[in-house]
């Protein structure tokens, strides 16, 4: 027995001698190893545990056998095309409107003289820190068939019997989410709009035409592929949405994957996990196929680049007297987008009940909504959480964003390539389908984070990485390696080299990165709402349970405090890198 023991273990010394030789001679290959063994955890295990719950015969945590009974009872379904319908047309119906109203934004703010436009160019990025929960509540207290404002206002006005608009359909649900999506398309067509040569412009305007016809004829086609990428990813954020559905889609009982997922997978007794994995598989490929046609778009996007190494500034086209009502355009697009929204949230916040605004409004103010959350231990509690999760989970990310980013762009490691292709599959993952994955992945291995806020910040991690990838990459290309190897040479070991040279160096990246995930992780809800449990849920899942009880006051108070910290983390984070420039300089 113990012959047997010691040739196991010269035999394993043997198979592990060639790696620790590469290990001992190459020490990035161990930070590349790791990184690669990271990453395929985070992408592969719930996406493998998602296929294996759609597959199995039992319920979840029940040993089981293989069966395909469950897609059989989805796709034997008539209703499951009637939600495929009802999915594709609203995500479709939100990008393209959302893309529409961006790309008019985009266009009166950049590259026009109208009025106001910076002031636009600013305002527009503004809606990405607010809840997006709290965006669709503030619509159906505009647009509710009952008591939306609105609808109130219109039918005092003009004596009709009943509302004359109804957000609680199809078509309310495509508004809601195009106004939610607007500012996402803003900013990647404004990109395409600032880098622009503006001489092919110039030529036409020489040629004879109108600046209507320049529009049309040249600008138009060259942002083409900007517009089609945009219209593509919020295509797929708004297939994967599940902020807008839960507040307008579950109470219309209109069905879209989202929902059906949740029903499944939350609303049904007993709840059937195996039956909602089959849906969100069926989500994950729709989402695979679209983001695989977004990159296929923007990286051919090349034939179209107009940027070279000439200098140039992009023209301003002199609107003459439009310049006034494109001013008003793009001021009425913003007021919907922005004002609106967080003017009727602040309203409801401070008011006893929702009414239409009149003279009795005054006797009606109160700060109780406010007074009620701020003595509340659950709230506090769920600020807690969100907080933790917020800055914990955003150091983390880009730490392991910008290690990953230095591994697949400034490594010849073998395999840099499959780890990009593995930070593909978060990129796609649905926040639902990913949050259905982790259950299913928590409930077999042996790790004791089921329920609780770990489960939450891996989930969130491994989402939007991509994210933070996309920061970093950028700002780790623009690195020589000699900064890299001249550090290597003198002695240092690659963490001393990451955290001395690589690191300070890529601050700007990496601060950006980190506002913007800090921000989503703090108002985060398609994830939350499955997998938090009593005492580790955050703030998106406790937002809806104030609008989902009809609170609307307290739910209203809590988003206008959202708001106002996700302010202040982003200041926070932006002194604290001001801080660090300065330091260095000195």
């Amino acid at each position: 027995m113990k012959a047997t023991t010691v040739h196991s273990a010269s035999v394993l010394a043997r198979i592990l001698e060639g790696p620790l030789r590469g290990f001992r001679q190459d020490p990035q290959q161990v930070v590349v190893v790791s990184i690669a063994v990271v990453i395929a955890y985070l992408a592969l295990s719930p996406t493998l545990m998602l296929f294996y719950g759609s597959f199995l015969s039992q319920p979840l945590g029940v040993a089981g056998s293989f069966t395909i009974a469950h897609y059989r009872q989805a796709y034997t379904d008539p209703a499951t095309y009637g939600l495929l319908f009802n999915s594709f047309l609203f995500a479709t119906g939100s990008s393209v409107l959302a893309t529409s109203l961006a790309a008019m934004l985009a266009w009166i703010a950049i590259r026009t003289n109208a009025p106001l436009r910076k002031l636009f160019e600013l305002t527009a990025i503004v809606p990405n820190i607010f809840p997006p929960v709290m965006l669709a509540v503030s619509w159906t207290i505009l647009l509710s068939p009952r008591t939306g404002l609105i609808n109130r206002l219109l039918m005092d006005l003009l004596g009709l019997e009943s509302a004359p608009l109804n957000v609680y359909s199809l078509g309310g649900m495509v508004f809601v989410e195009a106004l939610i999506t607007t500012p996402l398309a803003f900013l990647i067509v404004s990109a395409a709009l600032y880098s622009m040569d503006p001489a092919l412009e110039e030529s036409a305007r020489v040629a004879g035409s109108s600046n209507l016809q320049v529009a049309w004829r040249i600008t138009f086609p060259i942002v083409r592929p900007a517009l089609l990428a945009a219209v593509m990813l919020n295509f797929v954020r708004a297939i994967e949405s599940f902020e807008t559905p839960a507040i307008i889609a579950l109470p219309a009982r209109i069905e879209v994957f989202t929902t059906k997922i949740y029903r499944e997978a939350i609303g049904a007794f007993p709840p059937n996990q195996n039956l909602a994995a089959t849906y969100a598989v069926s989500l994950l490929l729709i989402t695979m196929f679209f983001v695989y046609l977004y990159r296929q778009l923007t990286f051919r996007a090349e034939r179209y680049v107009t940027v070279t190494g000439r200098g140039y500034r992009p023209n301003i086209i002199d609107l003459g007297a439009w310049r006034w009502p494109a001013s008003i355009a793009a001021g009425s697009i913003l007021f919907f987008i922005v004002v609106l929204p967080f003017v009727v949230l602040l309203y409801v916040s401070f008011v006893t009940y929702v009414h239409v605004p009149g003279q009795k409004t005054w006797d009606l103010l109160t700060l109780e909504h406010y007074r009620s959350n701020l003595g509340d231990t659950r709230t506090y509690r769920a600020l807690q959480n969100s907080l933790v999760l917020a800055v914990t989970g955003a150091t983390l990310c880009m730490l392991l964003a910008s290690v990953t980013a230095w591994v697949t762009t400034r490594t010849k490691a073998a395999g840099r390539g499959l780890i990009e292709a593995l930070t593909f599959i978060p990129w796609a993952f649905p926040g639902t389908a990913l949050a259905i994955g982790l259950l299913w992945t928590y409930v077999y291995v042996p790790l004791p984070i089921y329920g609780t806020l770990w489960i939450l910040l891996i989930g969130y991690i491994t989402r939007f990485l991509p994210y933070g990838l996309r920061s970093m990459t950028s700002t780790v290309v623009q690195l020589h390696n000699d900064l890299l190897e001249a550090s290597l040479v003198c002695g240092a070991g690659f963490g001393a080299t990451f955290r001395r040279v690589l690191l300070p160096l890529l601050r700007p990246g990496f601060i950006a990165g980190w506002i913007l995930l800090a921000t989503i992780y703090l108002r985060e809800f398609s994830m939350s709402i499955f997998l938090y449990s009593p005492g580790s849920e955050p703030l998106g899942p406790l937002l809806y349970h104030f609008y989902a009880d009809g609170n609307l006051g307290p739910m209203c108070a809590l988003a206008v405090i959202v708001s106002g910290v996700s302010v202040g983390l982003i200041l926070v984070a932006r002194r604290l890198g001001k801080v660090g420039t300065a330091a260095e300089g000195a």
